[in-house]
């Protein structure tokens, strides 16, 4: 199968009141020049239109499914309906159309588990929105694995890994208050994440042999138990377990010197303790080009990796880059499937 031969992405809407249709214009009415995978968004077709007119684009929007987005997909922007109950103002995000952002989300898994779209990329939500509005999910993450262990009857660890041109990090507990990490972080938490991303990182992103560089938690650590006991005490013997299974994981390494120019030619992930930990180097080195890709799943879900940003909606002045790096990547990985299961 080529890639000109996989079905449509499924991107989904994220908050309408966010910059979410503004980078999904942008890039769609840049798509001959940016060779742009076809893709399908499951939103509200009319956000589309009054977004586009206010940004000064002409930008044609069109009924479609999975089977017809792709024909489309050159001479009008494919829509699948999740319409929104309220009115939806740029900067002002309203409760009452949490249910077409979260439907859109239900409908890309679906469609992508059913084989009928390639790939689930996600434009920002913004959680505390969803949160008045009864969403009981930490975030975007634990969303998609509930939708997933509820469609394949299998409990999932889903693994945030952050992708950018100079460094992946993967945070082994995500969406928690910093005060809970040590009491989360266990040597059976690190050692499941740690072997998703060694696998995810062979089947899907194609490296032989992925060599895993392990965070500690502490300071320096832990500075040989002066500075805290968990990095000897779960850290250490979880990254010796994973040797132990042919893993080439190395650690617990002092975070404060892991994310230069030299140490990260040494790995193809860090291994962090806690969300920060990871996403701040990550950010730092790549903003505008990271991709937010969750692995664990049994579909790929890639999602740019900043948020809703309502600050500027409707300006015309969000860069579309890391959306533009989500919708890539999720077709790399898609071909990249396609031919592993040929």
């Amino acid at each position: 199968m080529t890639t000109t031969q996989l079905p449509p992405l499924a991107l989904t809407m994220g908050d309408p009141a966010g910059i979410g249709p503004d980078i999904t214009l942008a890039l769609w009415s840049a798509r001959h020049s940016l060779s742009l995978p076809p893709f399908l968004f499951i939103g509200d077709a009319a956000v589309l239109r009054d977004r586009a007119a206010l940004l000064g684009l002409d930008v044609a929007v069109a009924s479609a499914t999975p089977e017809t987005a792709t024909d489309l997909f050159f001479d009008a922007l494919p829509v699948l309906a999740s319409d929104c109950v309220a009115a939806v103002v740029p900067g002002a995000p309203d409760p009452r159309n949490a249910a077409a952002i979260t439907g859109a989300i239900e409908t890309a898994v679906a469609l992508t588990m059913a084989g009928r779209t390639s790939a689930v990329v996600t434009n920002p939500i913004a959680k505390a929105v969803l949160y008045d509005a009864g969403f009981s999910f930490p975030g975007h993450t634990e969303f998609l694995a509930d939708l997933a262990a509820k469609a394949t009857g299998q409990a999932m660890l889903p693994v945030m890994l952050l992708a950018g041109p100079k460094l992946r990090a993967v945070p082994v507990t995500i969406h928690i208050p910093l005060k809970d990490v040590p009491a989360s972080l266990t040597e059976d938490l690190i050692i499941e994440t740690a072997v998703i991303t060694e696998r995810d990182l062979r089947q899907r992103f194609g490296i032989a042999k992925p060599r895993l560089a392990v965070a500690g938690l502490n300071p320096h650590a832990g500075e040989g138990g002066a500075l805290g006991l968990e990095d000897d005490a779960i850290v250490r013997p979880a990254v010796e377990r994973l040797k132990a299974t042919g893993i080439a994981a190395v650690g617990p390494l002092p975070a404060d010197t892991m994310f230069h120019d030299a140490a990260r030619a040494t790995y193809d992930v860090a291994l962090c303790m806690y969300h920060d930990q990871a996403l701040i180097p990550a950010k730092a080195l790549g903003f505008d080009d990271s991709v937010n890709a969750t692995l664990g799943l049994p579909f790929i879900r890639t999602s740019p990796d900043h948020g809703t940003a309502f600050a500027i909606a409707g300006q015309g002045i969000a860069r579309p880059d890391s959306l533009l790096a989500a919708l890539r990547l999720a077709q790399e990985l898609a071909a990249h499937a396609a031919k592993e299961t040929r």
